[in-house]
């Protein structure tokens, strides 16, 4: 069983051989569309991890946990869905990193005769540091600490405001029994994360001073990192058994952010245009090629079946050209792609701010498996299909006409 397979596939490869100039043309064919796919879809795979790290250590975390409809119906009354102050989930979940409240406000900022709303995260800076490593302070110096008289301004929010670090600004807010309160304090800097919406209206300030601007105690949130982000779900099944559902709600990363999604559902839709349009055009190429190899070698197909080779092994033969063509140009494909994205990681690509972000950034390459796998399984099926018509179209002539087409 496995000596004729062996056999056939020796004979393709000889069969390629002899034809170096076509065997060469394929090969570069396949090899072109794998790179391309590689790069393409490498390039996309960066985008996505990235921006999903970049969410979640900015704002996000990977888990928050409230009160039960208070992201549907806590807007409107956020202090009816306050969590106690601090927990110690971290010490009883595993793969939970640190876990930090947060606390919601809103109100108006004031510097000079320039006011303007904005929407409050109170954070507490120590425990809050690893969640927020992604989030860039353009200028100025992070929060010093929970206590602190001082707020950090998102860099949109700032500039509609003519703001600067150092500067003094009057916050004025409505306290949670309806009242008004303002407090004085000093603008510590200017922070810009990933989404330019966010920026343009965001004011985080140390959650004591919140908390006594408002006159409550506790958060609206508690948010956790984990070890990696791979462990999500593992995290949310320990939390859900861990935390009564009737108090508490557990909301992954991913119910979160929106803007990640959608960026995901576009890219994957373009990705998948370029996957048929490079397999397309890999089909059309060796097909035409080994239909040329049909029609120049059809005397010696003729000669073939006149010794006794029966059609299934005539089709069998081309199919498998078409299956070491594969298998050469896929594996060439990966070994030129693999060096490039290496060398273009090395470099960098730069590129403008996407449309909601305030950006640009310097891309790279992921290499991963699964990306080598669509490479190779891509080369492997493409020219599977574009030799099955070829193969049957050889497999399928008249021994007589066939040893006349040379006369």
């Amino acid at each position: 069983m496995i000596q004729p397979i062996f056999d056939t596939l020796r004979l393709a490869v000889r069969n390629l051989v002899r034809q170096t100039r076509r065997t060469l043309l394929g090969l570069a064919i396949i090899a072109g569309g794998v790179v391309a796919l590689m790069l393409a879809n490498g390039f996309v795979q960066w985008i996505f991890h990235d921006m999903r790290e970049s969410t979640i250590h900015s704002r996000l975390g990977h888990i928050q946990i409230t009160r039960p409809g208070y992201l549907r119906e806590g807007l409107g009354d956020p202090y009816a869905y306050l969590l106690p102050e601090s927990t110690d989930l971290g010490k009883r979940i595993a793969g939970i990193e640190t876990v930090t409240p947060r606390l919601a406000f809103s109100g108006l900022v004031s510097l000079h005769d320039e006011t303007i709303s904005f929407v409050g995260e109170a954070v507490d800076p120590i425990r809050e540091a690893p969640i927020s490593r992604a989030l860039t302070i353009v200028s100025g110096k992070p929060l010093s600490g929970p206590e602190a008289q001082e707020v950090l301004l998102g860099e949109g929010l700032a500039a509609n405001l003519g703001a600067q670090a150092g500067d003094t600004v009057v916050l004025l807010v409505t306290t949670a029994e309806g009242g008004l309160n303002a407090v004085e304090v000093t603008i510590a800097g200017l922070f810009a994360t990933i989404t330019k919406a966010y920026d343009d209206s965001v004011l985080r300030a140390p959650i004591e001073l919140a908390r006594s601007l408002m006159r409550v105690e506790g958060a609206n949130t508690w948010v956790a990192l984990l070890d990696k982000t791979e462990h999500t779900e593992r995290a949310i099944a320990d939390l859900r058994r861990t935390l009564p559902a009737a108090d508490y709600e557990i909301i992954p990363w991913y119910d979160l952010a929106d803007f990640y999604n959608k960026t995901v559902d576009l890219f994957t839709r373009q990705v998948a245009v370029v996957r048929a349009v490079i397999a397309l055009i890999v089909i059309l190429s060796i097909s035409n090629t080994l239909s040329m190899s049909v029609i120049e070698r059809t005397s010696e197909i003729g000669t073939m079946m006149a010794l006794g080779i029966r059609r299934r092994g005539v089709l069998n033969l081309f199919i498998a050209e078409g299956v070491v063509l594969g298998i050469a140009g896929g594996l060439a494909g990966v070994c030129v792609g693999a060096a490039l994205a290496m060398v273009i990681s090395a470099i960098g690509i730069p590129m403008p701010p996407p449309p909601g972000m305030a950006r640009g950034y310097i891309g790279q390459i992921a290499l991963t498996p699964g990306l080598i796998f669509d490479g190779l399984a891509l080369a492997f099926g493409t020219t599977v299909l574009a030799s099955i018509a070829p193969a049957w179209k050889a497999s399928r002539m008249t021994i007589v006409d066939a040893l006349r087409h040379a006369r």
